[in-house]
């Protein structure tokens, strides 16, 4: 029988520059990410993909997408 995954998505939000009023890396974007891989690896999770599903002005990304997986027991 073949491997069955569950997968977890977690949105790490972009904060705007006030000088210019683009998107900028937020402190959770910037440092929090390494955290919650850490976090979801304790748990079991692999980190699948990280990705901009959305793009704004001058093609910044409003945030990012972490995806997760793990085997369902």
């Amino acid at each position: 029988m073949p491997a069955r995954f569950e997968y977890a998505f977690v949105r790490l939000e972009q904060d705007k520059n006030w000088w210019t009023g683009l998107p900028g890396p937020s402190m959770e974007a910037r440092e929090g990410y390494q955290k919650v891989v850490r976090q979801h690896a304790a748990e079991g999770w692999r980190l699948v993909q990280i990705f901009a599903p959305d793009l704004g002005f001058h093609g910044s990304a409003l945030y990012f997408e972490l995806i997760f997986e793990r085997p369902l027991d």
